[in-house]
């Protein structure tokens, strides 16, 4: 692509806003750690994450994928950002997402909208490519400006300490082991992520050609590097898979993935996964010159190690959320409609008919149901005299669509949520229950 067609547009004052090049991979890089190293926040990482997705091979981002505001006159570029395209499921239907992500601006080029232009920009790009959802990881409230509400959780765990690594009784051996991932595993990693991720709403799944780029795609010491492990008996069969950082978060290593097949025991192999975690947690701290005083499972607000240690993982680290954002509810409905049928069905209004209207006060959605089937979806406009069902104000409705919040906490919270009898309620609990998810999300 020449430069001439890489500009997106003539800002004015010496700005143009730009498509990234593989040309700007190191100079990308240094800027993005330079604004976060000045906000306080590691920074090291994230220009080999920057390196990575200008300059190596990634399954859905490259250069192209980047905006980046340049300043003319010298050469600088002033701000940028990027569009990671993926795709998640939404109780097993598959969703395009758009993830933007590395935000960042040179503070003597802030408040001039430079943030807004280039999310104008991915926004489009999104739906362009069909993508429903838009997520981001962000700092509280600054996202909301931009359409965006905290609807779907984000991580969130469980920590313990030296005192609550369990001991292995003398003169026994390890009875199970952990050794690193390579691809003769991929086929295992896939059959065994897909299974667990069935106990969520929404999941980012990984086929084999993912599991291959986590395996080998990133650069050492990248952002999103992570350490993927097999745990195996002393005798060599496969039992599970454990992944973590290659490096301790706040002095302690925490994993962000552990699976285990059906039908083995999570008391008998955790133990085992304890220890490793305590000791490779040592091995980290003794090379990065660093203090190592926990460790832990990083696995959203429910998982099953959380019972199979209760009283080991002492310590619990509340949730954060994604900044979702669904510009055009209808259409998502629609797409999901294969999953709002079934939950139907699983109710106590299994083969209703009739219509459920929702107000979201400037805007509504209507579903009409004939016999348990969901026949159409349409947008209408509340208004006196037809103001719907039920209504939630601003984008709380997000909050019940993707089980961040039940209907009863978002009454709770907000006065002017409000639901019209016992057909509308039992309706809306029945298509959006609250349900745990723990999105691994594509980087």
């Amino acid at each position: 692509m020449t430069k001439a067609r890489n500009i997106l547009q003539d800002l004015g004052d010496g700005l143009i806003l730009r498509r990234g090049r593989q040309t700007d991979a190191d100079t990308l890089a240094k800027f993005y750690v330079k604004v976060f190293g000045d906000a306080g926040e590691p920074s090291e990482a994230l220009g080999v994450w920057t390196r990575d997705l200008l300059g190596r091979p990634h399954p859905t981002t490259g250069p192209d994928d980047f905006t980046i505001v340049e300043d003319t006159r010298s050469g600088r570029i002033v701000s940028a950002l990027c569009l990671i395209s993926q795709i998640w499921t939404y109780e097993g239907v598959p969703l395009g997402v758009g993830r933007p992500e590395i935000v960042a601006t040179d503070p003597d080029y802030r408040r001039r909208g430079l943030v807004r232009l280039q999310m104008d920009t991915v926004h489009r790009w999104s739906a362009e490519r069909g993508q429903l959802v838009q997520v981001i990881t962000g700092i509280p409230w600054y996202y909301r400006q931009f359409g965006y509400t905290m609807g779907l959780n984000l991580g969130g765990g469980r920590v313990g300490y030296a005192p609550q690594v369990p001991a292995l009784p003398t003169g026994e051996r390890e009875p199970y082991r952990l050794r690193p991932a390579t691809e003769t595993d991929i086929s295992f990693l896939a059959e065994q992520y897909a299974q667990a991720q069935r106990r969520y709403a929404l999941s980012c799944p990984r086929d084999e050609t993912l599991w291959r780029y986590e395996l080998a795609g990133h650069s050492p010491v990248g952002q999103t590097q992570m350490e993927i492990r097999v745990i195996e008996t002393a005798e060599g069969e496969t039992v599970g898979f454990l992944v973590h950082p290659w490096r301790l978060w706040d002095g302690a290593l925490v994993a962000s993935q552990y699976e285990l097949r059906p039908g083995v025991s999570w008391l008998q192999v955790t133990p085992s996964v304890i220890r490793y975690l305590w000791a490779t947690a040592q091995e980290y701290a003794a090379r990065d010159q660093e203090q190592a005083h926990g460790f832990g499972f990083w696995l959203g607000v429910e998982h099953p190690v959380y019972q199979a240690a209760k009283s080991r993982l002492v310590h619990t680290r509340p949730a954060y959320a994604y900044y979702v954002r669904t510009p055009d509810v209808p259409a998502f409905l629609t797409r999901i409609a294969p999953a709002l049928e079934a939950r139907l069905a699983q109710s106590i209004a299994v083969g209703h008919t009739g219509e459920l209207a929702i107000s979201l006060y400037r805007s509504g959605v209507c579903l009409t149901w004939d016999q348990g089937r969901l026949i159409k979806i349409e947008g209408f406009r509340p208004g006196p005299g037809d103001d719907g069902h039920a209504a939630f104000p601003d984008l709380t409705f997000l909050e019940l669509l993707f089980g961040h919040r039940s209907l009863d906490e978002l009454r709770a919270m907000y006065a002017d949520c409000w639901v019209r009898g016992d057909e509308a309620r039992v309706l809306l609990e029945a298509l959006f229950p609250p349900r745990v998810s723990d999105v691994w999300a594509l980087g």
